[in-house]
């Protein structure tokens, strides 16, 4: 190993943590200190003892636990962006359009299938994937759809894009995460989105902002055509309203499946929702005060938040957290504190 790599890790000015793989090959190394002709050498996992593999494992948790007590809960972003990493795999586990809503194109037997067409929330997708490509040049970065998930692909880090209604991964993760404040739950009025819903007493609840049109009524398009294309929720009283603001959630915590990965969340209401959840860490415009926003507020990176994202004439736009009323909700498991909504800040 080199010298200045050493160095870093000891740096009292700028101290650089070993990534995990090299914690693993340390506890792997000293659960077994040396070969059978007394020369020392790492050995292979599979070739320890039952009494070896218990000191490796017990290694390992030790030294994990001593690298995130100092930087945090989370894995810290490499190079200050939150779509870096220091290691991988990274995973993004995507929502899948319902079978009766899909593209003709989205077909096998279609000469001009093209998977993609299967992927729900596309514009999130197409943003995310970039930025996520371009901050981890070296590291491995696929793609799944929620019902192709197989338990290995849920180490690492891991990345799930929209809610619980296209995505099961969402909805078993937020199973899993029995400390966090904010569910995403169906409710009866809203049929192709899902609220977000506190489990602090009272229940809170985040929804969406609607714009009237009186000028386009019900008989005129026809309910079946509405249900087919997926936009009943457009439509109230037999009128038809544009969406004006979605609800975003995003949210960086510990992988619950994997001890040294993060899980990191962009969902919505709408699809509108999880691309604003998205672009509130991508647009040129706003990323980078948006990102010091989150460094500051949450110094171990660890946290969830509710936004408000705008949407002009039908295209989302990225929240600024500099506005406070934009910050609809805001929650840390390291500060107590943060388990309220930001600042004055109401619900919808």
């Amino acid at each position: 190993m080199a010298v200045a790599t050493i160095s870093s890790w000891e740096s009292r000015t700028n101290p650089k943590l070993p990534p995990a793989e090299r914690l693993h090959a340390y506890a792997l190394f000293f659960s077994r200190t040396s070969a059978a002709d007394g020369t020392p050498r790492l050995p292979r996992e599979r070739d320890l003892t039952e009494a070896q593999r218990d000191r490796f494992q017990a290694l390992r948790q030790e030294l994990i636990e001593l690298r995130d007590a100092v930087r945090g809960v989370v894995d810290s972003p490499a190079g200050g962006s939150i779509w870096a990493f220091e290691t991988g795999p990274i995973t993004i586990i995507c929502p899948e359009v319902p079978a009766n809503s899909r593209s003709p194109l989205a077909e096998e037997g279609n000469p001009n299938y093209t998977e993609t067409y299967r992927y729900a929330d596309l514009d999130a997708l197409i943003e995310l994937w970039g930025q996520i490509r371009a901050a981890n040049p070296g590291l491995q970065v696929t793609r799944w759809l929620a019902a192709e998930v197989v338990p290995d692909q849920l180490t690492g880090h891991l990345i799930v894009l929209g809610g619980i209604g296209w995505n099961q991964v969402a909805d078993r993760v937020q199973r899993k995460l029995k400390d966090l404040p904010i569910q995403q739950v169906e409710v009866t009025d809203l049929k192709n989105g899902e609220i977000f819903r506190l489990s602090e007493p009272g229940g809170r609840e985040f929804r969406p902002q609607w714009m009237e049109h009186e000028s386009v009524i019900l008989e005129a398009v026809g309910a079946e055509q509405i249900a087919a294309e997926q936009t009943e929720d457009a439509w109230r009283d037999g009128k038809h309203r544009a969406l004006a603001e979605d609800v975003a959630f995003l949210a960086r915590l510990r992988n619950p499946y994997s001890p040294h990965g993060t899980l990191t969340i962009c969902s919505g209401v709408y699809s509108r929702g999880v691309l604003g959840a998205v672009l509130a860490l991508t647009d040129a415009t706003v990323s980078e005060r948006n990102a010091a926003y989150i460094a500051s507020r949450f110094p171990t990176g660890s946290f969830a938040m509710l936004m408000k994202v705008p949407v002009v004439n039908g295209k989302a736009g990225a929240p600024d957290l500099e506005v406070p009323e934009n910050r609809l909700y805001e929650w840390s498991p390291n500060d107590d504190a943060t388990k309220r909504a930001a600042g004055s800040a109401s619900s919808y």
